[in-house]
């Protein structure tokens, strides 16, 4: 009978032990886990860093490139005059060809960095791409002249086109 207790005792024992490594085991896998979801979070955020800042690199340089593109481009205007300004008996000249060369090669240039000219002539006005300087009779909202290119870089405005544009009612 001693010896029914003692087993007793230790089967109940056995099955304490039991319940007890069961419930640790529970435990160290909900922690496990607990650890494994925190480390995804933190592989996401990562990630997410890691986009944030190579979005904000491009946009930086992006920046970079158009502040100097909007500084070459009144020397490109002013050339572009030059060229414009030559008379016709000269306009054969070998250096006046060169000129015309160079002012090519400087637009495909910033052609090549994403710098493109805008339409203007004949199009609608839109203020948020052109700058009305002057304005005439005619159909309206219609651009009749580009006083001075604008510019887009890529998607984005980089300079308005100064333009006159025609009105109906002109008092």
């Amino acid at each position: 009978m001693v010896q029914d207790k003692q087993e007793q005792n230790g089967g109940e024992a056995l099955q304490e032990d039991f319940d007890s490594l069961q419930k640790t085991l529970e435990q160290e896998k909900a922690r496990a886990e607990d650890n494994l979801n925190n480390f995804k979070r933190a592989q996401a955020d990562f990630i997410n860093y890691k986009r944030r800042t190579d979005l904000e690199k491009m946009e930086s340089v992006g920046l970079g490139k158009s502040l100097a593109f909007l500084a070459i481009l009144p020397v490109l205007d002013d050339y572009s005059r030059a060229l414009a300004a030559v008379p016709e008996h000269l306009a054969g000249e070998s250096w006046v060809q060169g000129m015309a060369l160079i002012e090519k090669k400087f637009r495909q240039l910033l052609a090549r960095e994403g710098v493109t000219p805008m339409k203007t002539v004949g199009e609608h006005f839109d203020p948020g791409l052109h700058e009305a300087v002057l304005r005439c009779a005619g159909e309206e909202g219609i651009i009749v002249e580009e006083l001075m290119a604008g510019y887009m870089f890529k998607d984005k405005v980089l300079r308005q086109a100064q333009v006159k544009v025609s009105c109906e009612d002109i008092s």
